[in-house]
């Protein structure tokens, strides 16, 4: 590459600047001096400790800002420019104190990721309120209590619409459940813990998982009906291919062309199709439902590591735990931090 000079006249009271890439200006801080204004932050409020105590203490600390302030300048650089607003350097504080007194890597990188999020939020609404206190609770779970909050989350609060064929759903799996499956435990104290740090309520009602997956996910979990039924029920548009497809678990059967309830029915709306054969489609949609256990062999088929998670479910509280807003925003942002791109917590907290 060839160095070019640069040459600038620049008048009086204003300002040069130059640089051999693209240059981002904020009429606000720096951010340096949002970095100098972030551990002046945590050096006169975190409480004095002597020798080497005191030196990891301002060692981590600089490490979980520096991480923060990155991912803010990549996600959200605006962000930056609330570096002087007290409730932010409240929520900045909270997160060097918990890093420097633990030090623990996946703590830090869920933190940074909730204080970003929080971050973005422009005034004080719901989710602000939320995501601060998901800032001083998340330091008090375990890793055990952590991966619970994130596979509730994903089971009970969540639906993959394009998780349309089991290969799909195995990859959804993969990213949401693996990386905690092994982590879980059945012990009554880590949940009885979960709720009184106010993420969620032990409850009398079980949530069984084979149901919860056979609502969710129904159109995985099909038998499969005749193709000449469709006929035989008076479907007046036919085996049509917007709304009926080969049986994913017997190709010689068809299925309705819908991962679950709701999204059949959006379908439908949107397509011009008569009352009666939307009735009449919508009918069909569980003709060969499979029951509990085979909904379960399907996915310890799918994915075998599956089998433990069913046993765990059962046999814990997991089954009977509802999440408060605290423990959505907990688990979501547990999830995102490993599985990267997620979607915006606004759709759960609003």
């Amino acid at each position: 590459m060839i160095d070019k000079g640069q040459d600038q006249n620049v008048a009086e009271g204003s300002t040069a600047i130059q640089a051999g890439r693209d240059i981002i200006v904020t009429t606000g801080l720096t951010y340096t001096e949002v970095r100098e204004v972030a551990l002046d932050v945590f050096n006169t409020n975190f409480y004095k400790l002597a020798g080497v105590a005191k030196e990891t203490a301002t060692t981590r600390a600089e490490e979980i800002t520096e991480e923060f302030l990155a991912k803010l300048q990549n996600e959200f650089p605006a962000g930056l420019e609330k570096a002087s607003d007290p409730d932010f350097q409240y929520a900045l504080f909270t997160v060097q104190k918990e890093y420097a007194r633990n030090g623990d890597k996946d703590l830090g990188s869920l933190l940074v990721d909730l204080l970003v999020d929080r971050s973005k939020q422009e005034q004080r609404d719901i989710r602000q309120i939320v995501l601060n206190e998901s800032l001083r609770t998340a330091p008090k779970l375990t890793e055990n209590q952590l991966a619970a909050l994130s596979v509730i989350f994903t089971f009970k609060y969540t639906q993959h619409l394009g998780a349309c064929n089991h290969q799909i759903f195995g990859g959804l799996l993969d990213e949401c459940v693996l990386p905690f499956a092994s982590k879980i435990v059945t012990n009554a104290a880590c949940y009885q813990h979960l709720q009184f740090t106010g993420c969620g309520s032990i409850g009398s009602l079980t949530g069984n998982l084979e149901s919860i997956l056979g609502t969710v996910y129904l159109g995985l979990f099909l038998k499969g009906f005749d193709p000449k039924e469709v006929a035989e029920r008076g479907v007046s548009i036919g085996l049509d291919p917007r709304f009926f497809i080969p049986c994913l678990n017997d190709s010689s059967k068809m299925q309705v062309a819908a991962v679950n309830k709701e999204q059949l029915d959006k379908t439908l709306e949107a397509e011009t199709i008569s009352p009666d054969d939307r009735a009449k489609i919508t009918g069909l949609f569980e003709v060969g439902k499979m029951n509990g256990q085979e909904i379960k062999d399907k996915c310890i088929e799918i994915r075998p590591y599956m089998s433990g998670l069913f046993e765990t479910w059962s046999g814990s509280s997991m089954s009977r735990f509802s999440l408060t807003s605290v423990g959505i925003a907990i688990g979501h942002a547990n999830i995102k931090r490993l599985v990267g791109r997620f979607a915006d917590l606004s759709i759960w907290i609003n």
